[in-house]
């Protein structure tokens, strides 16, 4: 009698894997790309570019450089900037020379701390200049307009966020001014409830 085994190993093709492979990319398609879903899966497939996201805005393209020339030689670094201020904004864009370096680098680098922060990478058909550029209203990534949570990393409160905290700010300052001199009689009333004598205010 043949020994139980617990699946049909004739499942094991190239197809069907048990656990999922970590260099696929992922299932977003760059909303501004100019190409057809099938001429975006044909640049993925040979593609020497990766994006890298949720950076700390203070991560360096130093930084960037020692963490994933460990995939293989790198031939640039692009980093994510503010429309506005021209500051990093938490991406940015690796190339390297070869297709096969950039899937090494989802296998290895992929989900690795950078800074306290998780590091997220996915396949990129090519950088194009204009690419840099943060899309938000606010001249960053979309994601830190609406960001409700205090990221230190990213800069703090999302934009939307940010705004509603200093609108309210501003209300509590009208509302309540600082005293700029003490009533009479209050020194009194107030020395004596804590037990002091009137003068040592």
């Amino acid at each position: 009698m043949a020994p139980a085994t617990l699946f049909d190993e004739s499942l094991l093709t190239d197809t069907f894997t048990i656990v999922p492979r970590l260099d696929r990319p992922s299932t977003y398609k760059d909303h501004q790309y100019q190409g057809s879903t099938e001429q975006w899966s044909t640049d993925l497939a040979r593609t020497t570019t990766l994006y890298v996201g949720n950076l700390s805005f203070y991560t360096t393209e130093e930084q960037l450089y020692e963490i994933f020339s460990k995939a293989g030689e790198i031939k640039r670094i692009i980093m994510g900037l503010s429309r506005n201020d021209k500051t990093p904004c938490g991406f940015c864009f690796v190339e390297y020379y070869t297709h096969e370096n950039a899937l090494e680098c989802m296998k290895y680098v992929n989900g690795t701390k950078l800074d306290d922060r998780i590091v997220r990478t996915d396949l990129d058909p090519g950088f194009k200049e204009g690419r840099q550029f943060g899309r938000g209203r606010s001249g960053g990534q979309v994601r830190d307009e609406y960001r409700q949570e205090y990221d230190e990393g990213r800069g703090g409160w999302g934009h939307m966020r940010a705004k509603q905290e200093e609108d309210r700010r501003i209300q509590q300052e009208e509302n309540y001014e600082a005293i700029a001199s003490v009533p009479a009689g209050a020194e009194l009333e107030i020395n004596g409830r804590l037990g002091g004598k009137p003068g040592n205010m």
